[in-house]
This record gives structure tokens, C-alpha cells and sequence, in this order.
């Protein structure tokens, strides 16, 4: 299942907008704070999928029943350019355990082949949890398939949530052939259709680890 929370009118397309447009990319604490909100509100949608039971809370007057989740999510991003979002995803779900990812792309000499390239995992077990996997862009998929075959060996979750800001046609179609097996939900604020030889999507926003924290080298 695909969820394209940019595909009714909400104030996430405002933030789209904004993200995508190079004269505002120039603020840089702007860009990931909109990565951070739009983290917020896919955090939202995704709790209205967990499991949650009645529980009684005391107030001041009395005893309130009130539903309150059964487990907390394991929230695991791919460094450098999850990080806001994924902290807009640990803002809503702030007692979840978390997981982080150090991947780059490494491009051979014709400068448009590459390999992804996996340096480290740093997590926790997701054996029988909630998984919620989040790097703001998904291209070719190759990264994102690979990030969560590198998690299954950490063990199986009972359900993951694949999250993505764009994502291309070609990589969605990617990741759906990939994972069609698995119990995953993806999500997504915007599929664009065009990918570059290089793997960038087009409109897409340019490269988002780049955006929030600088150009590397």
C-alpha cells in the first residue's frame, strides 16, 4: 500500500512548496524545520495504524478512560539527511527507540553508475515491533530497500512504514516489487516522475542532506 499524504489539500503542501522552492532553500534552519513538521504530521497518520488499549488515567475530578498505544515504534533513519525528520517523527512518538543508518552513494568513474554503500547500523532489536523507516527522498529505491534489508537481520517487526518526502515513480515501482512479501506500508507527500542519470529526482528539491547541513565533500 502507497499513502500519498500530498495528494489532498493540506497544509503539508504548503511545506512542500516551500521546500522545493530554491529562493526559501537558502534559509537552511527553514528546510529542516519544515522537514521536522512534515516528519510531525506522518508520525500523526501513522499512530492512527498502531495498536492502542483503554486504559484509565486519574484526574482531579475522577477517572478517565483513555486509549494509549500498546508499544512504542522503533524510528530508524538514514543519516545525514533523515535526521530532521526524524526528529520530527521522535517529536510525536518521544519514548521510542531508535535506529540510525550511515550510508552514501559511491559513483564509479563514468560518474553516474554507483553502489550504495553501508557503513554502520546503530539500533536496537525490531523483533516483533513497529518499524518506521524515514529518509526524505527515495530515487532509484536501491538505498531504502537495502537500509531495510540491513534492519531485518536486527529482527522481523510485526509491520514497518516505509517513509519518504518525494519519491520517484521509478523507485516507488522499486521498492513496491521489493517488499511485496513483507508486511510494509509506504509513505510518501509526492511522487514525481522524471530520474536522472544520476539518480536525482526531477522536480524533485535538489539534495536534502546538502540543504539541511551543508555541502560535503
Amino acid at each position: 500500500m502507497v499513502n500519498n499524504i500530498g495528494s489532498q489539500n493540506s497544509i503539508v503542501n504548503q511545506f512542500m512548496a516551500e521546500l522545493r522552492d530554491s529562493s526559501i532553500q537558502k534559509d537552511s534552519m527553514r528546510f529542516r524545520r519544515n522537514l521536522e513538521r512534515i516528519g510531525e504530521i506522518f508520525a500523526y497518520e501513522i499512530s492512527k495504524q498502531l495498536e492502542y488499549k483503554l486504559t484509565e488515567v486519574q484526574t482531579p475530578l475522577g477517572v478517565a478512560q483513555v486509549p494509549q498505544l500498546v508499544a512504542q515504534p522503533v524510528i530508524a533513519s538514514i543519516l545525514r539527511a533523515g535526521l530532521p525528520m526524524h526528529h520530527g517523527f521522535l517529536n510525536v512518538f518521544d519514548k521510542a527507540e531508535n535506529a540510525f543508518i550511515t550510508a552514501c552513494r559511491k559513483y564509479e568513474k563514468d560518474g553516474c553508475t554507483f553502489h550504495i554503500s553501508f557503513d554502520n547500523i546503530s539500533g536496537p532489536s525490531t523483533d516483533g515491533k513497529t518499524l518506521i523507516l524515514v529518509d526524505p527522498m527515495q530515487a532509484s529505491g536501491a538505498s531504502m530497500v537495502l537500509a531495510y534489508q540491513a534492519l531485518l537481520k536486527k529482527g522481523t517487526p510485526v509491520h514497518t512504514h516505509i517513509v519518504s518526502l518525494i519519491s520517484s515513480r521509478e523507485g516507488l515501482d522499486y521498492l513496491q516489487r521489493n517488499v511485496a512479501n513483507h508486511p510494509v506500508t509506504i509513505w510518501t507527500a509526492a511522487i514525481d516522475d522524471e530520474l536522472t542519470a544520476k539518480s536525482y529526482i526531477v522536480p524533485g528539491l535538489g539534495d536534502a542532506g546538502d540543504l539541511c547541513f551543508g555541502e560535503k565533500e
